[in-house]
């Protein structure tokens, strides 16, 4: 019998677990995405933006960052990089409970989209010299269980919580570009890009049937995103 789990030495006849083998598969396939996310490097389908040539032009004229600006930028950059750990986090969760298949692969794609993000925030973060933050599998762990739940109150409120995160996000980046260093042409670069994608990616969940969610969730989810990125700064 298919799609059946069996102690040992328990008659087919009578299951003790039944799964769907697809989501079985879905879940593995998103623990595996936990596992990549959290312990191998990321790789990028895209180049860097902090590599483009005109950036490099940018940086062979700017003064080298003081050790202030390097902290500095260090730590928004790893900020940046919990963000994008969060946004696997989110989108596997909210593809395994997807409803439709369509949906379910526009969740898969977005995170691939993402895994863009976080392999450029971590290489950032190698060059100012920066560490990850201690506490990314807690991250990771606490949005996943968050997309889990938005994911089973159906596709609709789920493309909406894509919405308003990826619309948070994109006013996050742009603070960041306000306070990253004028001299760190590389990082703003790149958050720059990470700006547009984001909004891009609220906008295609929103034409997808995203609904506006209510005013307390939406506090919610600034309250612990500002927890979140104050405590990722230091840690």
């Amino acid at each position: 019998m298919n799609n059946v789990l069996f102690p040992p030495g328990r008659s087919e006849s009578i299951p003790l677990f039944w799964f769907p083998m697809n989501f079985i598969d879905r879940f593995v396939s998103s623990l595996d995405n936990a596992l990549r996310t959290l312990a191998a490097p990321a790789h990028a389908s895209r180049p860097s933006p902090g590599k483009s040539p005109a950036v490099a032009e940018r940086v062979s004229l700017s003064e080298p960052l003081s050790e202030l600006e390097r902290q500095l930028s260090g730590s928004l950059m790893r900020v940046n990089h919990v963000g994008e750990v969060c946004a696997q986090a989110l989108y596997q969760a909210q593809a395994l409970t997807a409803r439709s298949d369509l949906l379910r692969s526009q969740m898969r794609q977005a995170a691939r989209e993402e895994t863009d993000h976080l392999a450029w925030t971590e290489e950032r973060l190698q060059q100012l010299g920066a560490r990850p933050s201690l506490l990314n599998p807690l991250w990771y762990a606490g949005a996943f269980g968050i997309g889990l739940l938005a994911g089973r109150l159906g596709d609709q409120v789920s493309l909406g919580f894509v919405v308003e995160t990826e619309r948070q996000v994109e006013a996050h980046l742009a603070s960041h570009l306000q306070q990253l260093p004028a001299a760190d042409v590389c990082s703003r670069a790149i958050v720059d890009v990470m700006k547009a994608d984001e909004s891009a990616h609220a906008d295609a969940a929103s034409s997808a049937g995203g609904i506006n969610l209510p005013a307390p969730v939406r506090w919610s989810m600034k309250a612990a995103a500002r927890l979140m990125t104050a405590t990722a700064a230091r840690v």
